[in-house]
């Protein structure tokens, strides 16, 4: 009922004008290597540069609730997680995204839950939801597992450097219980909707390759699964979850100069043929990447 403007230029009469649109994927998803690089960081993929109309954007979604804006946003990210998806040779052919029938999973990394209440909403929640309709349509199964959250608080990052933000991270997030039954039901796509430093999306992927380590280890001497599934936290109006992992598992094929350059604090082989298990990491994708922090490689 009240008039509406482009949440990245203000023009009037529109949530998002064809510009703006445009500004959100008009340069093609690139692959994000931020210096220096936290250990653990898996393969990021964003849209675009977290500059001009697409800060602007985002942070109309983000900081003044204009939720209208979930849906090109999450158009935005669901091209990051194709592109990660190809260059982690999941699917029919080189750059291809997974046909399988188990999809993949799209794991948000979470707010506080201040921030949350604060604002309304779970920003990369809201996003995730919007790039997983729009990867289904696409004819890519996907869902999304809501399953981390923060076991403890946090500083406030914006004032941090990439080492203060890595030190204010590390140990900060945890899958739920329960979270790693739902983590069984593919491969793993951390997202978030923007990257500066890495910190975040490396603590996220610590957080549940150590959850799913301990699981495996569990289901070794017992095979029982030693978790709880009555505490997930589901996606709202009945979405499933399914959980991309921000890791590659072409970690340890070696096609970059090293594992110490990509500043992978384990490598590891690819399952047998190549493919990826139910709930590993295969990559990271983002709406924006920052253009003060990462080396931002279009290559």
């Amino acid at each position: 009922m009240l008039p509406a403007e482009c949440g990245g230029c203000g023009s009037p009469r529109t949530v998002l004008c064809p510009r703006c649109r445009t500004a959100l994927g008009a340069a093609g998803p690139f692959r994000v290597r931020p210096v220096p690089r936290p250990p653990g960081l898996p393969a990021v993929h964003a849209a675009a540069r977290y500059a001009d109309e697409v800060r602007a954007v985002l942070l109309a979604h983000k900081e003044r609730g204009a939720l209208a804006l979930a849906r090109p946003l999450g158009s935005a990210l669901a091209g990051a997680v194709r592109a990660g998806l190809g260059e982690a040779g999941v699917g029919e052919g080189e750059g291809e995204a997974p046909r399988s029938p188990a999809g993949v999973l799209l794991v948000p990394v979470p707010s506080a839950r201040a921030a949350v209440r604060a604002r309304g909403h779970d920003p990369a929640r809201r996003i995730a939801l919007a790039a997983a309709g729009e990867l289904r349509r696409a004819g890519v199964p996907a869902r999304v597992a809501a399953v981390l959250r923060q076991r403890r608080a946090v500083a406030d990052q914006s004032g941090l450097d990439a080492r203060g933000r890595l030190d204010n991270l590390v140990g900060a997030l945890t899958v739920v219980p329960g979270g790693v039954r739902v983590l069984r039901g593919g491969p793993v796509v951390l997202v978030d909707d923007v990257v500066t430093t890495g910190a975040s999306l490396a603590e996220a992927a610590r957080a549940v390759r150590a959850a799913t380590a301990a699981e495996r280890a569990v289901r070794g001497e017992s095979g029982g699964s030693g978790d709880r599934a009555e505490e997930v936290v589901g996606a709202p109006g009945g979405v499933g979850a399914t959980a991309v992992y921000a890791g590659f598992c072409r970690e340890g094929r070696k096609e970059s100069s090293g594992a110490e350059e990509e500043g992978v604090g384990e490598v590891r082989e690819p399952p047998p043929g190549g493919a990826c298990g139910a709930g590993d990491v295969l990559c990271a994708a983002v709406v924006a990447a920052s253009p003060d922090s990462p080396e931002i490689n279009r290559n």
